[in-house]
């Protein structure tokens, strides 16, 4: 049976008052993490064994065997939720953010309340979880994917974002937009940080989308949007006709170890976290070979040594 809002924040303090999850992994350990995108088949267990077998110091929830509505999967019931924070504890990891679905374009109605009521479920999750972030898009996908949103359409996001804020206080969680679709410029992300003026709003860097979609160079996007940026998504790619096809991890045209450099130049300390689409994108390498390669390389970019 689905555990209601209520009953679900009721037994968030009982959850919080077991151990603490650690502020941060080991230290010998990369500060890179992965999205559970990447591997929709992957049990529980699994993606937990695999992070700290590689040296993973955090996981992305996005998903979990299948299910994108994070809230309703046994696993962070409300009844298990001790439990799943012990585990997520006991192999050195934590939860870097909790991503959500939930968009801010919709018109006042009854679609925006129930998109904004998402994103308070999913910060209700991370604030259980003892996660920083969680992530929303400014539009929904499928439409027109123009770089230059108008004016009405950046005041919703915008809104959406302070409100959400708001309610992210009291939860001591920070809610993110990703750079995506019609917000990847970073003038356009810029001017809405602005519209929204919110201590707990921040930007989940997808260094892929404004390179491929909004041709920007790194340098450029972190030194416009480098104070807004708590977390990030990275990938490779090519270009493939009119499209692009996403690579293994420095195989591909995408300028990451300059993404890397400039995230360092700033003092970002976040977590480089690998986005391997495979949820919608069945036919990329196995999260077996692909997570554990990105782990590799980055090793390499951050100039340090697994454990």
């Amino acid at each position: 049976m689905e555990t209601t809002r209520r009953e679900f924040i009721g037994t968030v303090s009982l959850a919080l008052a077991g151990a603490a999850l650690p502020a941060q992994a080991e230290s010998s350990r990369l500060p890179i993490a992965f999205s559970t995108l990447g591997c929709p088949a992957w049990p529980w267990n699994k993606i937990l064994d695999f992070a700290a077998a590689h040296g993973f110091s955090a996981i992305e929830l996005r998903g979990l065997e299948g299910n994108m509505n994070l809230p309703t999967h046994p696993v962070f019931a409300a009844s298990r939720m001790a439990r799943t924070r012990r585990e997520i504890q006991d192999h050195n990891l934590r939860i870097a953010c909790v991503s959500s679905s939930a968009h801010l374009d919709a018109p006042a109605g009854p679609k925006r309340s129930e998109l904004l009521a998402q994103g308070r479920q999913f910060m209700d999750l991370a604030q259980a979880l003892g996660a920083p972030y969680v992530r929303v898009f400014g539009t929904g996908g499928g439409g027109e994917k123009t770089m230059m949103p108008g004016d009405e359409l950046k005041e919703r996001v915008a809104s959406g974002l302070k409100e959400l804020g708001d309610d992210a206080a009291s939860r001591r969680v920070t809610v993110l937009i990703e750079s995506h679709d019609q917000f990847v410029s970073s003038g356009v992300l810029a001017d809405v940080f602005r519209k929204a003026n919110s201590d707990h709003v921040g930007l989940l860097w997808d260094a892929h989308h404004t390179f491929a979609s909004g041709k920007e160079d790194p340098e450029f996007t972190v030194g416009q949007l480098g104070k807004y940026i708590r977390h990030t998504h990275l990938k490779d790619s090519i270009p493939s006709g009119e499209d692009r096809k996403y690579v293994l991890t420095g195989r591909g045209d995408v300028p990451l170890r300059r993404q890397v450099a400039a995230l360092q130049k700033i003092g970002y300390s976040g977590v480089f976290c690998f986005e391997w689409e495979k949820v919608w994108h069945p036919d990329l390498a196995d999260p077996e070979i692909a997570i554990a390669d990105y782990g590799k390389v980055m090793t390499e970019y951050l100039g340090r040594k697994l454990r």
